[in-house]
């Protein structure tokens, strides 16, 4: 065996990112993992500084150069393949020929902080290092590291998932699907909050009660989630609708300030409402009255004062004959507490 076959096997198994340069600065043999590096071009035969482009020190371009950095520590770039930027170190033949020709060098080569990196572009596993290389150990802390992060993350989003799911059901109506009174209180917080002019229906089924004491709970509920259904689908998207008592409902309609479209929503609700609900034996029946106000709300208005107006404006229509709509014609800008117990309202309009 050769001196350079057997450098080259002693430093295949030691250093498997070596290059051996000769004196004319070509290339003897490389390391099996820098093989990888450099292929589809193996890089025996070729000039060592066509392969690599030496980054610091800077401007060296000839082996005289390259050998005069024995020791010094060297960042180069491969010029071949992907650019990873390696470190370096130069150790230089002896000059008794015994492991090698005369003038030539050894470099010893490593990925450094890209080495991570360079496993995934290269294909790496933990035979391409020497077995003493730290890398191999760190490259298993590193995927550990990433198991556990990706744990992390699959956890934190079920907890994501089940802290939504949980505060959605907190605000919803159980029966229905509808807001429940919490979710109307935090919508009606943040139009008060926005001092956002808004609509507000009280509605209240008519003959309910009568279909729940003749023919049970379960045609009762029936009636609630057909109710529920339909008025969805009279209003717009962002329009909220609550459920807040047993056949009582409320709607805020965002942006709205004319009392002729809360007019025209009230006549449809009521329209829908009072169409049969079939449970495919009979057919229920019911009605809906239902009192509205208009307003605004500022910072430190009492909620309570506008559905105060709503709700005289609902017990108006229950007066009325039932099965219709009162708004409240002249409601204050704002709802200030006092407003609950004035004792007076507003004027009332039947529709």
């Amino acid at each position: 065996m050769t001196a350079v076959a057997a450098l080259d096997a002693m430093l295949a198994r030691l250093c498997p990112m070596f290059a051996l340069v000769g004196p004319t600065g070509h290339v003897l043999a490389v390391g099996p993992t820098l093989a990888r590096v450099l292929a589809p071009r193996e890089g025996i035969g070729a000039r060592f500084l066509e392969l690599f482009e030496v980054l610091r020190p800077q401007s060296v371009e000839t082996m005289a150069g390259l050998a005069a950095l024995e020791g010094a520590r060297l960042r180069l770039r491969s010029r071949t393949g992907a650019s990873h930027v390696l470190k370096g170190v130069v150790c230089r033949l002896p000059e008794d020929g015994s492991l090698g020709p005369v003038g030539g060098v050894v470099l010893n080569l490593s990925f450094g902080i890209s080495v991570v990196e360079a496993v995934r572009d290269y294909a790496l596993t933990g035979a391409d290092f020497a077995a003493t290389d730290p890398t191999t150990e760190m490259l298993y802390l590193l995927e550990a590291k990433s198991v556990a992060m990706e744990e992390s993350r699959r956890l934190n989003h079920r907890l994501e998932g089940a802290r939504q799911a949980a505060q959605e059901q907190a605000l919803t109506d159980p029966l229905t699907g509808l807001r429940n009174r919490r979710a109307f209180d935090l919508a009606l917080a943040r139009f008060r909050d926005a001092n956002q002019p808004f609509a507000l229906l009280h509605v209240d089924l008519d003959h309910f009660k009568q279909v729940n004491d003749t023919h049970g709970h379960a045609a009762g509920d029936l009636v609630l989630r057909v109710a529920a259904r339909r008025m969805l689908a009279v209003v717009r998207v962002d329009d909220v609708i609550a459920r807040v008592g047993g056949d009582e409902f409320v709607l805020l309609f965002p942006g709205m300030e004319d009392a002729a479209d809360l007019d025209l929503v009230a006549r449809r609700l009521i329209s829908a409402i009072e169409e049969p609900v079939s449970d495919g034996t009979r057919c229920h029946r019911v009605s809906a009255s239902i009192g509205g106000t208009l307003g605004r709300m500022r910072a430190g208005d009492d909620a309570e004062a506008i559905m105060a107006v709503a709700d005289r404006a609902l017990y108006a229509a229950k007066e009325a004959g039932r099965g219709r709509f009162v708004i409240a014609t002249a409601p204050p800008v704002a709802f200030p507490a006092a407003a609950r117990n004035d004792g007076q309202g507003a004027a009332m309009r039947s529709r």
